[in-house]
């Protein structure tokens, strides 16, 4: 049985400016105290896996649904693989063969020697083949020196057997940057003509603050050769003035044409788009949606048409020295989710709508893990959606809401 000691609820949380009684929630909200949120009465969910104690973390969540028609769901647990000289994690799976209701494991994915970081699924048009991409910090590949101990090689593995056996790992190395190193752990895409695009974006700790420069790989022939966009290292994009671009989610949108969100230190998702099947880019500009330095969340609804973003709807780090985990005001702001959507590809978005935010008290060792409910992997099926949540980086939550509830969530002025 896992320590629980931690699962504490705050008397009260911060949502969309205003503080909230999780005794006494505003009507359409509750509070659930078995999950550590508080939430829109439409969002439903259960704990899928929580770790042993609170001082062993857990990290980016993602799931897919499996040819064979399972939810597979995989994360590592442990030491974070850019902070371990030595072995520190496992990468865990999940299954579920009844839609979610009730979840088998959790067993090693991978067992391997060096630390995993992330689960990327992509399952080809036509394909049983369930493909696992991710950063690949392989020892003799790697170097933890120089502020560039986040940067590795990007890889994949492939399943023929629906998840449960996976081959050895596949390296990228682009025909143009043979020897890239970065890091991947948000999804990828596959566009109407065939060609995988994944985002992945390098890093250097030894910059004050911290330098980041964000890439697309992309391959026309199913993984065998590469080529990374817009140009080798070091001619990634960023925002000027903040140094930082990262964490870039593609998505196709069909007739060639690709859209990807990214994170910024700016104060809202960025975007860019390419209309040539993913050759070539525009230049990123800032969306409307308000976000700190933290991930997109991106997903197609069930139309395959309408796009729908998670993101925080909230931004506090207005004088901006780096990415610190200790600053209270810098991560709360990861405490809540809202949503919105774009039904013109992503030029336009809705007004956010609030879904949950976090409701567990400071109970844990860092600001960084207190707040945490970011990195959410969202997918339809049928009209349900599905949301994985490595809340606080301690538990691992599933989350469900239908489609048709969107339109009932408040917005900020409802709130108010």
């Amino acid at each position: 049985m896992s320590d629980t000691s931690d699962m504490i609820l705050a008397k009260h949380v911060t949502v969309g400016g205003g503080e909230v009684a999780t005794a006494a929630p505003p009507r359409g909200l509750v509070t659930r105290d078995d999950l550590g949120i508080l939430a829109h009465q439409s969002l439903d969910g259960q704990v899928v896996h929580r770790t042993a104690g609170p001082k062993i973390p857990l990290y980016e969540t993602r799931s897919t649904v499996t040819p064979g028609g399972d939810l597979l769901l995989m994360f590592p647990e442990g030491g974070h693989y850019g902070h371990g000289a030595v072995k520190v994690n496992d990468m865990l799976a999940y299954r579920s063969s009844d839609g979610g209701k009730t979840w088998h494991g959790p067993t090693v994915a991978f067992d391997i020697d060096y630390n995993q970081h992330g689960f990327i699924p992509l399952i080809p048009k036509g394909s049983r083949r369930i493909y696992a991409f991710g950063t690949q910090p392989v020892w003799d590949l790697y170097t933890r020196e120089r502020g560039l101990n986040e940067n590795a090689p990007i890889g994949y593995r492939y399943s023929d057997d629906d998840g449960h056996h996976w081959c050895e790992v596949r390296i990228i190395r682009p025909a143009n940057d043979p020897g890239f190193r970065g890091m991947s752990v948000m999804r990828m895409c596959e566009t109407d003509a065939g060609t995988w695009l994944l985002g992945s974006h390098e890093g250097d700790w030894s910059y004050k603050p911290l330098m980041t420069r964000q890439y697309v790989l992309r391959s026309e022939d199913q993984g065998r050769s590469w080529e990374v966009l817009p140009g080798p290292r070091h001619g990634g994009w960023c925002v000027a003035g903040f140094n930082r671009m990262d964490e870039g989610r593609p998505i196709n949108l069909g007739g060639g044409e690709v859209y990807m969100l990214l994170r910024s230190a700016e104060g809202h998702l960025w975007n860019t788009r390419s209309l040539d099947d993913g050759k070539m880019w525009e230049k990123p500009t800032l969306t409307s949606l308000i976000h700190p330095d933290a991930p997109p969340m991106l997903t197609h609804l069930s139309d395959g048409k309408t796009l729908l973003a998670l993101h925080h709807n909230r931004y506090s780090d207005l004088n901006y020295t780096g990415l610190d985990g200790k600053k209270p005001e810098v991560m709360k702001d990861r405490s809540e989710i809202w949503a919105a959507l774009s039904r013109d590809g992503g030029r336009t978005w809705s007004e956010p709508r609030f879904l949950f935010a976090n409701a567990l008290a400071e109970t844990l060792e860092s600001p960084f893990r207190n707040y945490q409910c970011s990195y959410i992997d969202v997918f339809p099926v049928g009209d349900v959606l599905h949301l994985f949540v490595p809340h606080r980086w301690r538990q691992v939550l599933h989350l469900t809401l239908h489609e048709a509830a969107l339109s009932q969530l408040p917005t900020r002025r409802e709130l108010a």
